[in-house]
C-alpha cells in the first residue's frame, strides 16, 4: 500500500480546519497550521504534497503566504488551492497571478474539495514524474556526453602517438606544445581583440587539437624524417608535404562524418598551417598575417619554441632565454606580432610547462 500523500491545512479559524480535516482525512495525511507563519514553518520540516489556504488570516495574509512559497525552490512547485469566501475576479486573478493551483469559494462543499485535491495531487505527480524522467536524461546525456568526449581525446592521442612513434626524438614535445598552446590562448582571451573568438569552449577545442598538428609525418619516409643531418633542398620539399598529408587525413576522417565536428575543423587548420608565417612567405600555402587561422599562428609560437629548446641529433637544445632571442628576431615576419607579444607577456609559463613535461 502507498503512503499517502500530506495536505497542508492553513486557516486561522479551529472549525474550518476539523471540518476540511474530517472531509480528507480518509485519503489524505493531514497537517494543519492556523497561521501563515506556522504554515511555512511546517513546511521547511515535513513533506507537503498540496496546501489548502485561506486568504484572510491576521498577521500574515494568504496573499503574503503564497509568495513566500513560490519563491522558494523547495516549494514552489507545491499546488497551492485557495480556500476564501472572497469570491470577485480581480481577488481569484490576484490569486492566480501569486501561482495559486486553484480557488475554491466558502462555504465548502467536500465532493468539490475533494475532486480538486484529487485532481491537483495527481498533476503533481506527473510533473513529478517528469521532472525526475527529465533529470534522469540530463544526467545520462552528460554521462554519454563525457564518455564521447573521453572516447574522441583516447583518439586524438592515439592517432598524435603515430607521429612520435616514427620519430622517437619528439619525446614529449605533442604534451608540451598541446599545454603552450592552451596557455597563450587563455592570456589572449582576456584581450578585448580575442576574448569574444576565444571562449573556453574554443580554448578547449584547441588543446584537443593541437596534438595533430605534425600528424601528416606518419608519410614522411624515414630515410628523411630520420635524418641526422641537415635536409637538401629536395629533402626540406618533401618534409614540408606533411602539413598538406596531415590536412588531408583529417579531411578524410571529417568526411566520414555527417554533422561538422568542431575540433576536426581546428585540427585541419593547424596541420595545414603551423608553418605558415606572418609575411607570407611560410608554406605550404603563402598566407599571409590574419589570414592565418588563428589556432595556427598560436601553434607557431609554440612548436618553433618548443623545437628551439629541445635537444635533436642535429642540434643542442638552447636556453630559454636564447629560445625567446630568436623568436623576438620573427616577430612580424614569422610571428604575429600581437600573439608574440602576449608569449613574452607569459613565457614564464611556458618555460615552467617546459620543466614539467621535460623529456
Amino acid at each position: 500500500m502507498f503512503e499517502k500523500h500530506t495536505v497542508l491545512l492553513v486557516d486561522d479559524q479551529a472549525e474550518n480546519l476539523a471540518l476540511m480535516s474530517e472531509i480528507l482525512k480518509s485519503e489524505y495525511r493531514i497537517l494543519a497550521a492556523k497561521s501563515g507563519f506556522d504554515a511555512l514553518k511546517l513546511m521547511e520540516s515535513k513533506q507537503v504534497d498540496i496546501v489548502l489556504l485561506d486568504v484572510i488570516m491576521p498577521g500574515m495574509d494568504g496573499y503574503e503566504v503564497i509568495s513566500k512559497i513560490k519563491s522558494s525552490p523547495d516549494h514552489a512547485d507545491i499546488p497551492v488551492i485557495f480556500l476564501t469566501a472572497k469570491n470577485s475576479i480581480q481577488d481569484e486573478e490576484t490569486g492566480f497571478a501569486l501561482g495559486a493551483s486553484d480557488y475554491i469559494n466558502k462555504p465548502i462543499s467536500p465532493p468539490i474539495i475533494l475532486a480538486r485535491v484529487r485532481t491537483h495531487i495527481q498533476n503533481k505527480r506527473h510533473k513529478d514524474f517528469l521532472k525526475d524522467k527529465n533529470a534522469y536524461l540530463e544526467m545520462e546525456v552528460t554521462k554519454r556526453t563525457k564518455e564521447l568526449s573521453q572516447a574522441q581525446d583516447a583518439t586524438i592521442a592515439a592517432l598524435a602517438s603515430l607521429a612520435e612513434t616514427r620519430d622517437q626524438e619528439t619525446g614529449n614535445h605533442i604534451k608540451r606544445t598541446q599545454f603552450y598552446v592552451r596557455a597563450l590562448a587563455t592570456a589572449l582571451s582576456k584581450q578585448d581583440k580575442y576574448r569574444p573568438q576565444l571562449t573556453d569552449e574554443v580554448i578547449d577545442l584547441f588543446f584537443k587539437s593541437a596534438p595533430l598538428h605534425d600528424i601528416g609525418k606518419v608519410g614522411i619516409p624515414d630515410a628523411i624524417l630520420l635524418k641526422p643531418g641537415k635536409l637538401t633542398e629536395q629533402e626540406f620539399e618533401i618534409m614540408k608535404t606533411h602539413t598538406e598529408l596531415g590536412y588531408r587525413a583529417i579531411k578524410h576522417a571529417e568526411d566520414e562524418v555527417s554533422d561538422e565536428v568542431k575540433f576536426l575543423k581546428i585540427a585541419k587548420d593547424i596541420a595545414r598551417y603551423h608553418h605558415e608565417k606572418w609575411d607570407g612567405s611560410g608554406y605550404p600555402k603563402g598566407l599571409k598575417g590574419e589570414d592565418i587561422p588563428l589556432a595556427a599562428r598560436l601553434m607557431a609560437i609554440a612548436d618553433v619554441y618548443d623545437a628551439l629548446i629541445s635537444k635533436r641529433v642535429y642540434k643542442e637544445a638552447m636556453t630559454h632565454d636564447e629560445a625567446l632571442q630568436i623568436l623576438s628576431e620573427g616577430k612580424g615576419s614569422h610571428f604575429d606580432p600581437s600573439i608574440l607579444d602576449t608569449f613574452f607577456a607569459i613565457e614564464g609559463e611556458f618555460q615552467e610547462i617546459a620543466r614539467k613535461y621535460s623529456d
